[in-house]
C-alpha cells in the first residue's frame, strides 16, 4: 500500500458522501441565514470540480461543491432559489463590490 493510497480510497467511500453532504448542509444554512441569496454555478475545471456560488443581496458570497449540475440544481430547488450558468451570466457585480469593500476594510485594520 503506497503513502497516497490512504487519501486516495478514503475520497471514494463513506467519507466523499458525508464530505457532499456537509457542503449542501453548510449552503443551506448559509442560505437560511442571509437575504436574497442567488446560486451561480461554476463549471468544473482541472483543479477542482463543479463547484455553485451563493450571493446574498448585500454582495456576501460563499463557495461550496455540489454534486456537478445538476446538484446545484436540486440545491437551487430546495432552497427556492434561483440557480444561474457563470459562464452565461457572470459574477453579479454586487459581489465584486463586496470583494472591493472587504479589501479596504482590511487595509484599514491594517493601518490602525
Amino acid at each position: 500500500m503506497g503513502l497516497l493510497s490512504k487519501f486516495s480510497r478514503r475520497r471514494r467511500g463513506v467519507s466523499a458522501r458525508a464530505d457532499a453532504d456537509s457542503d449542501a448542509q453548510y449552503l443551506a444554512n448559509w442560505a437560511h441565514t442571509h437575504v436574497g441569496v442567488e446560486a451561480y454555478v461554476e463549471p468544473q475545471t482541472t483543479v477542482t470540480p463543479v463547484t455553485v456560488v451563493l450571493v446574498a443581496t448585500d454582495g456576501e458570497w460563499t463557495r461550496r461543491r455540489v454534486g456537478g449540475e445538476r446538484g446545484a440544481r436540486r440545491l437551487g430547488e430546495d432552497l427556492g432559489i434561483p440557480v444561474y450558468d457563470v459562464r452565461k451570466t457572470g459574477y453579479p457585480q454586487r459581489m465584486r463590490d463586496h470583494d472591493a469593500r472587504q479589501k479596504i476594510l482590511r487595509k484599514r485594520a491594517q493601518q490602525a
